[in-house]
């Protein structure tokens, strides 16, 4: 039982809304490796759902908002198009419930893909679900796209208009802001000057926006649920391959330029010999189509033109830096007990290198 979750707490409350109120003990066990929002099992007999919850200790503003998360899924399951998501089934903003605020939904079918293959996707045999893994990624991103981005302004979730310019200042100001905390903790925040570098060319070139959508603002592999499927080819013949069952991890969702998603997915995905920071990431694999394919992919689903995908891919490196550090500063203050937070160190420099490289400036 995790003790980021009262159980009691959580067990009254549940069975105040009618869930999980079957026969025997509540159990809850951490689910997954994210490093921000925290996600758990909850179980009850045969019963279970999943439960998502802001990490411990000081969060940037404006962070880790789990409520507007669940907002965000509700407006999707409503949207009308064919959006993969979890139901969501309560929403609970008294922090005196378990610790914090929460929700929980459904349980998805299916794993996270991080840094090694489930075995359905492994080995040559695994090669057929491998490419429909990648080739449904940016489709079902371009799905996310199509969807009318409308409801999601009227709820307070996203404007239509400067996205591009308010990410900029948003991410300026949340590396201000980590600086300005250890400043008051009175120490002083580390030198980045491929932050400082990066931060300029980005504002330089900043690109005209297009047509706004909904916009998931962490789409990447392992934010995706995937599950073993079979396919029938034309002669009848079954092969096995995988599908997509839901795209989780929505805290950073908003209205905006949707090629800033595309460009984070590309920032995910080397190549045949290509490696990224902090992360062993699997479209290296044989059978995972290549970046030209992905954004020919999304195009193609989302009815819209990538253009120069550079200054997009760039910034997605540049503000994961930005996210990591914060998260480096509360590995340092004893804040946080993820061990891939001893890494960021080395790692954030390392990222901040890659999105100079990127954007060549």
């Amino acid at each position: 039982m995790s003790d980021l979750v009262d159980a009691d707490g959580l067990q009254r409350w549940l069975s105040g809304h009618d869930l999980l109120t079957g026969a025997g003990e509540l159990a809850v066990t951490p689910l997954g490796e994210g490093h921000s929002n925290l996600t758990f099992l909850v179980r009850r007999g045969p019963d279970e759902l999943v439960l998502r919850r802001p990490p411990r200790g000081p969060l940037l503003p404006t962070a880790h908002d789990v409520v507007r998360e669940a907002r965000v899924l509700g407006l999707l399951a409503a949207s009308g198009e064919s959006v993969r998501v979890p139901r969501v089934r309560g929403v609970c903003e008294d922090t005196g419930v378990i610790g914090a605020p929460f929700y929980v939904m459904d349980r998805s079918a299916g794993v996270v893909v991080r840094d090694t293959l489930p075995d359905f996707m492994a080995g040559p045999e695994g090669r057929a679900a491998r490419h429909e893994v990648g080739v449904e990624l940016p489709r079902v991103l371009g799905a996310i796209h199509r969807v009318d981005w409308r409801p999601f302004v009227d709820a307070g979730i996203g404007r239509p208009a400067g996205y591009l310019d308010r990410q900029l200042r948003r991410w300026v100001g949340q590396r201000e802001g980590i600086q300005a905390a250890v400043a008051a903790a009175g120490g002083q925040a580390r030198e980045l000057p491929d932050y400082d570098v990066v931060r300029d060319w980005l504002r330089a070139h900043l690109p005209e926006e297009s047509e706004p959508a909904v916009v998931h603002g962490d789409f990447k592999l392992d934010n995706v649920i995937v599950a073993p499927a079979t396919s029938v080819d034309e002669a009848g013949n079954p092969t096995a391959t995988a599908r997509i069952t839901a795209v989780v991890d929505w805290e950073m969702a908003t209205v905006g330029d949707p090629r800033a998603d595309l460009g984070y997915l590309l920032s995910f995905w080397p190549e045949r010999g290509e490696t990224v920071p902090l992360a062993e990431l699997v479209t290296s694999h044989d059978g995972f189509p290549t970046r030209d394919e992905v954004v020919a992919l999304w195009e193609d689903a989302s009815g819209r033109s990538a253009g120069d995908t550079r200054w997009f891919v760039a910034l997605a490196v540049w503000k994961l830096a930005i996210l990591l550090e914060a998260s480096h500063h509360r590995w340092l203050a004893g804040l946080a007990e993820d061990p891939f937070f001893a890494r960021l160190d080395a790692g954030v420099p390392q990222l901040l290198a890659r999105a100079r490289e990127v954007c060549g400036a």
